[in-house]
């Protein structure tokens, strides 16, 4: 049974100017996991990789229910299985299964995420 449902659709250059502004934006977002792969990328790909990591905590928050503020963005790890296809390793969510998705443009990334309750055997 479908617990939260959660989507987000974040600026790429948004990201950017933050880090400009911040630069420990990064550190803020990611969780340690999730910095080592950040500094192995470079160009584009880092601000995908940092945009996407952003976007798919908020959507975790509103599937969650609560948005950031009650969810830490230090709440949710997001890393690859051995295809590249990203997954939620660690969250405050323990009822069930998390999923998630994200797709970019070169300005854009789009996120969602699914927090499924386990059925209870009554």
């Amino acid at each position: 049974m479908i617990y939260g449902l959660g989507i987000d659709l974040t600026e790429i250059g948004r990201i950017q100017q933050a880090v400009a502004h911040n630069a420990r934006f990064v550190t803020k977002v990611l969780t340690p996991a999730e910095v080592t792969i950040y500094r192995q990328l470079s160009g584009p790909r880092q601000w995908e990789f940092l945009a996407g990591r952003f976007s798919a905590k908020e959507a975790y928050s509103k599937a969650y229910g609560t948005g950031l503020g009650r969810v830490s963005l230090q709440d949710v790890t997001i890393l690859n299985d051995q295809l590249g296809k990203p997954i939620i390793t660690e969250q405050p969510f323990t009822a069930g299964s998390a999923f998630v998705s994200i797709s970019h443009t070169a300005t854009l990334v789009m996120t969602e995420v699914i927090l499924e309750e386990e059925k209870s055997r009554e």
